[in-house]
């Protein structure tokens, strides 16, 4: 069983069964987070609608935890004291770029994609399950930039996403923005059919939560893979094929 609430933008707090998943939360109130299994947190790069110093303050809990952070992220001496980064804190991250993998805790796999825009994506491999949060990495094609620029990004998004092809992903959490207009649907119908995702939900949507809407009309055979997210800390429960 996975449980999913989402925080907001691109931030989830992800359960499974031997741990919690918490991806670039930057606002908001966390809910209450089990102290009975590790922690860990992603961020996936610097930008601040995915990175909060905040999340270091997690560790003064007594929680088992762990950092895995985009390399854009790994701080300066003068960083860690403006983020409140105690070398006990520090001692517990790891900074990853693309093409990457470790075992985050015993039974917990982490594998990195490269980024098109910053940090790195992170696949997780825990109890027989697998989340994708892409961070960033989406196909980004905005109308009146440089075409060649467009065309570079449409090659590295397809050669970035490549090492998917094929896998199981139980859940994937993918950008859908609204802000590219059409092109905004490219980058999740390709994740989509690139590999085998049983259950999407989309974030990066500046709250303009209908965009979800005119995807599925457009692409209607997605309806049974993609969530709708309808509100800022919504919960989703994820058990077998199913949502409730």
């Amino acid at each position: 069983m996975i449980r999913a609430v989402f925080l907001a933008h691109s931030g989830f707090l992800v359960e499974l069964p031997s741990a919690t998943l918490l991806f670039d939360w930057w606002k908001g109130e966390l809910p209450a987070i089990r102290p009975e299994v590790p922690l860990l947190v992603f961020a996936s790069h610097h930008h601040p609608d995915h990175f909060n110093r905040k999340i270091f303050r997690l560790a003064e809990a007594g929680r088992e935890i762990r950092y895995l952070l985009g390399k854009d992220i790994k701080p300066t001496a003068r960083q860690k004291e403006r983020w409140g980064l105690d070398e006990a804190a520090a001692a517990r991250c790891v900074f990853l770029g693309g093409g990457q993998r470790l075992e985050a805790i015993p039974g917990v796999t982490v594998e990195t994609l490269p980024s098109t825009d910053e940090g790195a994506a992170f696949l997780v491999s825990a109890d027989g399950l697998a989340v994708f949060h892409a961070g960033d990495l989406n196909w980004w094609h905005w109308e009146g930039e440089d075409k060649a620029w467009n065309t570079n990004m449409a090659a590295n998004f397809r050669r970035y996403t490549e090492p998917l092809r094929g896998r199981r992903i139980d859940l994937a959490m993918l950008p859908l923005d609204p802000r590219l207009g059409p092109a905004g649907f490219w980058g999740p119908k390709a994740f989509l059919e690139l590999a085998d995702i049983r259950r999407c939900l989309p974030m990066h949507q500046w709250e303009d939560f209908g965009f979800t809407d005119r995807f599925l009309a457009e692409y209607p055979t997605f309806a049974g893979q993609v969530q709708k997210v309808t509100e800022n800390w919504e919960v989703f429960v994820f058990n077998g094929e199913t949502a409730q």
